[in-house]
């Protein structure tokens, strides 16, 4: 059975042979944070509504003069609490879309959102970052995993290297992306399609969870997916 081995911040990992390398981020360090925020935020909060009061004209001068309305200490301490627990609840919230990433010499272990996707070693070509997010592609080409990282990229890269992986500074088939529009010729059947419902689902933060399953619908067809601000660019997968 192979030992786990945490890597402490700022050190680079120097696995022994059977060992396991894990990365992930605090999740004390993430939940303060945002309640460090979240009371920050509370307190600037009855300042913000005096200010916009002042103005000649202002959004929301109903609900300021309502908030304002409450005597101090009270209303400050009441949006301290209130920014206190947005932070607690948004903290759990990004520990749990934090990922966590497990190398050893036989697999690659991703877990976020409360379950995991293992890999083997045959099952991986080459890993790689694009922009904020960890891709893993198969032997075939294939985008196996796509999922968002806030690891340190060099302390990652090294674990994955150290335990003879293979890491690339960017896509090796970045080159083979097109940029998709309504109606783009040479897509399978469907993919046209999923590519229109993707794009409208991006538009709106509330709909991530459908922009990954139609990337995964897509997938499936043999259409890898990339995103660059608001644009979808693709690429097909030849499968033999």
């Amino acid at each position: 059975m192979e030992e786990a081995r945490n890597v402490p911040m700022g050190k680079s990992p120097r696995p022994r042979a059977g060992e396991a390398t894990e990365l992930a981020e605090s999740a004390w360090a993430i939940v303060l944070f945002c309640v460090a925020c979240g009371a920050v935020a509370g307190a600037l909060l009855p300042l913000l509504a005096r200010l916009l009061l002042t103005l000649p004209w202002a959004p929301l001068e109903g609900p300021a003069e309502l908030l304002t309305s409450v005597p101090e200490p009270a209303l400050t301490l009441g949006t301290i609490t209130v920014g206190v627990l947005g932070g607690l609840l948004l903290g759990f919230t990004a520990v749990d879309e934090s990922l966590s990433v497990r190398v050893c010499d036989t697999r690659v272990t991703l877990a976020v959102r409360g379950s995991s996707q293992e890999f083997t070693r045959e099952e991986i070509s080459v890993l790689f970052r694009d922009g904020k997010q960890l891709v893993l592609l198969g032997p075939d080409g294939m985008e196996r995993a796509r999922e968002h990282s806030g690891l340190p990229w060099q302390r990652l890269a090294d674990a994955l290297t150290e335990h003879g992986y293979a890491w690339a500074e960017e896509d090796p088939h970045r080159a083979e992306f097109r940029r998709w529009v309504p109606g783009t010729p040479g897509l399978p059947p469907g993919a046209d399609a999923l590519l229109r419902a993707r794009a409208q689902a991006r538009k709106h933060e509330d709909d991530a969870r459908d922009a990954r399953e139609l990337r995964d619908e897509l997938l499936r067809l043999g259409v890898v997916v990339r995103d660059e601000e608001k644009r979808q660019y693709w690429r097909p997968v030849r499968r033999d």
